[in-house]
């Protein structure tokens, strides 16, 4: 338990650690530190065949966002366990499992006050993803612990001309509703950009 507890003290707030560990005993969770994935920051997959629940969680998260994020999968494996597949993923059995499961971490105070009073006001109807409520991204990114390359597209100029990770150059152009519209300056064709996505500008329009 001792030896557990401190791995899991490596990606989460110390507060935290027990009821966590404590979760993943009586649930059976097999609990895997995934490498960085674009896609999804965590996932949950049901028991089967013998296997047990398991759960991954990206490891380049800062500990209050993997906390949110691990506790977000526990809650689609306790509505899995009495639902089923009955109910939606992200529907208001899980909201409220969700809701219910954070309780006893901002109760406890294992958040700083400003980042838990927003997780707070997140939790009242939470979306599938923490990254799409700009408000909790943006708080939770104040607590990252390695400073990341580039900058946030939002901060770019309109018409900014800048390159992602890949190498792939785009012009900025207008938000759409909460994401903004980029042009591939290669293919020419256009993509939506999250606004904290972290891209290197080139080139920006003045004029």
């Amino acid at each position: 338990m001792d030896e557990y507890n401190k791995i899991l003290e490596k990606y989460l707030p110390k507060q935290s650690v027990d009821l966590i560990f404590e979760w993943i005993n009586n649930y059976k969770i097999h609990l895997r530190i995934s490498r960085n994935r674009r896609s999804k920051l965590g996932d949950f997959r049901a028991a089967y065949n013998g296997l047990p629940h398991r759960i991954s969680i990206n490891n380049n998260l800062n500990k209050y966002s993997f906390l949110i994020t691990l506790v977000h999968e526990i809650a689609h494996l306790v509505v899995f366990e009495k639902y089923g597949n009955r109910v939606k993923p992200h529907g208001k059995e899980w909201k409220i499992t969700y809701r219910n499961l954070m309780n006893p971490f901002l109760l406890d105070h294992v958040f700083p006050d400003n980042l838990s009073n927003i997780i707070y006001q997140f939790m009242q109807n939470a979306s599938a993803s923490s990254n799409t409520n700009l408000l909790l991204a943006r708080a939770l990114k104040e607590f990252e612990t390695e400073g990341e390359p580039g900058m946030p597209i939002e901060n770019l100029e309109e018409n900014s001309i800048f390159k992602i990770s890949n190498g792939k150059v785009f012009k900025k152009l207008e938000k759409r509703r909460k994401r903004f519209k980029c042009l591939n300056l290669e293919n020419r064709k256009y993509y939506l950009f999250d606004p904290l996505t972290r891209v290197h500008l080139l080139e920006e329009d003045v004029a």
